[in-house]
């Protein structure tokens, strides 16, 4: 058989091969990194990467209510940071975001009168029942507009916080929006807070915190996803790493390096949190006269608005200094 033959049949199997491949669902992979098959229901697909990440815990929200062996829903008359609702179970539950039709958490805050307060919504952990020390963590949401006075929240915080009281437990602010100098600018919509806070006490609170004006909207009608990327040295955050995976991170923090000795507070399990607070110190709406500043829930939206949760999933490498708490 001639040399030209023989390159014919060789890329006539080769041809035959990838056929096969592709009809049984999978890809070839380049030697420079890896392909990981989307979930079944799931948006998105499931994130690898070529350090060596694998995912330890996902919370897909798919179930016909919300999952208490991971799950603590918090009930607060009397919230703090001068914020204006009473926490709820009632404002926590699991459904469909209305245009994607995904299943998801929803936690809805409400314009109605609770006590002596004229907000609800929700607020919900994992304490004592998920939480990680190192890794990664994404959390795919859909945020309500906030306009002026919402404040919409994904952070982290001490697993040791039933002894270690704030600010000792320590504090991983992921994700926060609705500041009052995206109202001041009118960037509400696009200007996201990050943040660690830590100390021994609240006399000795110490901050390292950062905003960030984005050139999009993170509050339109899509999900985000929210990235931590969480070792020894660096607490590093992104947002839409699907999208933009060679972007620099909006906010970095050398916890290990730090003077004011934050890696003690920083090397242990922290666990999840998700609320939406209406009014606070952090929207600069305080005070029971500046109730109508709240702008964010009102006719037009039936006095509510809601974030969508459509999962959450932690990553690990494995390492032995790492460590994980789940059911």
């Amino acid at each position: 058989m001639g040399v030209a033959r023989k390159l014919r049949t060789l890329n006539r199997l080769i041809s035959m091969k990838m056929i096969v491949l592709s009809l049984t669902g999978l890809t070839l992979l380049s030697c420079s990194g890896s392909s990981v098959p989307e979930r079944p229901g799931n948006s998105t697909p499931l994130w690898e990467e070529k350090d060596s990440y694998r995912l330890v815990w996902e919370e897909p929200f798919s179930a016909s209510a919300l999952n208490d062996k991971a799950w603590n829903i918090e009930l607060v008359e009397n919230p703090q940071n001068n914020e204006f609702q009473a926490y709820k179970k009632e404002n926590i539950r699991i459904g469909r975001e209305p245009l994607s039709g995904n299943s998801c958490l929803i936690v809805t805050a409400r314009k109605e009168s609770h006590g002596n307060r004229h907000f609800t919504s929700g607020r919900l952990n994992t304490m004592k029942k998920v939480a990680f020390r190192y890794g990664r963590i994404d959390a795919r949401i859909k945020l309500p507009k906030t306009a002026n006075g919402l404040w919409p929240a994904f952070w982290m915080k001490g697993n040791d916080n039933d002894v270690a009281q704030w600010p000792s437990c320590g504090e991983i602010d992921i994700l926060e929006m609705g500041h009052t100098g995206g109202i001041a600018a009118g960037t509400q919509d696009r200007y996201l807070g990050a943040a660690c806070h830590w100390g021994p006490n609240t006399a000795g609170l110490r901050s390292e915190s950062k905003k960030t004006t984005f050139p999009y909207s993170l509050q339109d009608d899509d999900f985000h996803i929210y990235t931590l990327i969480w070792d020894k040295d660096f607490i590093t955050m992104y947002v839409d790493l699907d999208r933009f995976p060679d972007q620099a991170p909006h906010y970095r923090f050398n916890h290990r390096a730090n003077a004011r000795n934050a890696v003690t507070y920083f090397n242990k399990e922290f666990y999840i949190l998700l609320n939406l607070a209406v009014g606070g110190s952090y929207t600069g709406i305080t005070g029971s006269g500046n109730i109508d500043q709240i702008t964010g829930l009102n006719a037009e939206n039936d006095f509510e608005a809601s974030m969508y949760v459509d999962y959450i999933r932690v990553y690990q490498k494995g390492e032995s200094n790492e460590k994980l708490i789940r059911p």
